[in-house]
């Protein structure tokens, strides 16, 4: 099966391995993003999570600096950015800053959920008060408006500094139906996290669809899913790397979270049935294998989905076979392409 020349991305959660320090885990994201720029892949974004031993982005917006630094084209952003966790000020105070320094270049994705558990999330808030339904749409409103120079709610007399001469492009993130249908009813490009919510994917792109609405952003609907995949040279030796971060996300699943595996310490652990059952489900929606395998794996996924964008998540002890899978993911693609029907300038949404 052929795949499309679709444009191809990367989400990295900055993975902290047994063995290693952070140090050398975010040496390695800052690697990794030199090569996939220069292979001509479209954007790299961090993920936000907090309280995880085993992920490194916590701060995304400092990583995402230092990652637009180190490289020359690619776009850098947030996949995503928690909104619940930060005031809508600081946030876009933070965005204005990267886009004044690499113009052009940073997106900014945003989710609704706090990326941890419910005690850290009123750590990150300050409050231990529950979210509302309005809050998210709310912030969101408030935060375009800062973007663009001030608050519409605080009568201007609040104002984002420094406020780039273009703002950076607002993408909604999501893993239900929720922020697929506010993306469409503002016309915004909508993310997709298949990676640990494929059974929603295809209703979510529907909703998003179905509700889209043109805007100034964007004439049609822009939809991208994040999934995640591994290639190696042949299926087994994919499955043998594959095996560290699955056992992590079982740990996790767990309320073990933990750093990642050894490939020596995930073929060492003794399964149980239960765990034997959550790895064929959690591997039945990935594209882990050799090149023929994952090709076969996209290109089904993306004739269901019909997405404008994928975004590659691949996690492995060595970050060396990391970066050797994003090249061989590529070298399945053809050409890169551009984002087709994409503004560079978000407008401020109205509320």
């Amino acid at each position: 099966m052929d795949l499309p020349a679709i444009p191809l991305s990367v989400l990295d959660l900055s993975p902290v391995a047994e063995g290693r320090t952070a140090e050398e885990s975010v040496a390695a994201t800052l690697d990794l993003a030199r090569h996939v720029d220069e292979w001509g892949f479209t954007r790299y974004w961090l993920a936000e999570h907090h309280g995880m031993p085993g992920i490194a982005s916590s701060a995304p917006a400092v990583l995402i600096g230092a990652v637009a630094a180190a490289t020359r084209r690619i776009r850098v952003g947030s996949g995503g950015v928690m909104l619940p966790n930060h005031a809508p000020l600081v946030v876009a105070e933070q965005f204005g800053t990267l886009a004044a320094l690499h113009p052009g270049r940073i997106d900014l994705g945003l989710g609704r959920a706090p990326g941890t558990d419910q005690v850290t999330a009123a750590a990150l808030r300050r409050s231990v008060d529950p979210l509302s339904a309005e809050d998210f749409p709310r912030q969101l409103v408030d935060l375009v408006d800062f973007l663009h120079g001030g608050s519409a709610r605080t009568g201007g007399a609040v104002t984002a500094v420094p406020t780039a001469s273009s703002a950076p492009p607002v993408w909604l993130l999501g893993s239900s139906g929720y922020s697929a249908q506010l993306a469409g009813h503002l016309g915004l490009p909508f993310a997709f996290a298949h990676h640990f919510s494929p059974h929603n994917t295809l209703p979510a792109l529907d909703l998003y669809r179905q509700s889209f609405q043109p805007s100034d952003v964007l004439d049609a609907p822009y939809a991208m899913i994040a999934a995640q995949v591994l290639c190696a040279d042949d299926d087994e030796t994919a499955a043998r790397l594959s095996r560290p971060s699955v056992l992590s996300f079982i740990r996790l699943r767990q309320g073990r979270p933990g750093r990642l595996p050894s490939v020596e310490q995930a073929e060492a652990h003794e399964w149980t049935d239960l765990e034997l059952a959550m790895v064929r489900e959690r591997l039945a929606d990935q594209a882990v294998g050799g090149p023929d395998t994952v090709r076969e794996r996209l290109g089904a996924l993306l004739a269901a989905t019909g997405v404008d964008e994928l975004m590659v998540t691949t996690s492995t002890h060595d970050p060396a076979d990391r970066v050797r899978s994003m090249r061989l993911v590529r070298d399945l693609f053809g050409p890169a392409e551009l984002p087709r029907g994409y503004a560079g300038a978000l407008t401020t949404i109205a509320s």
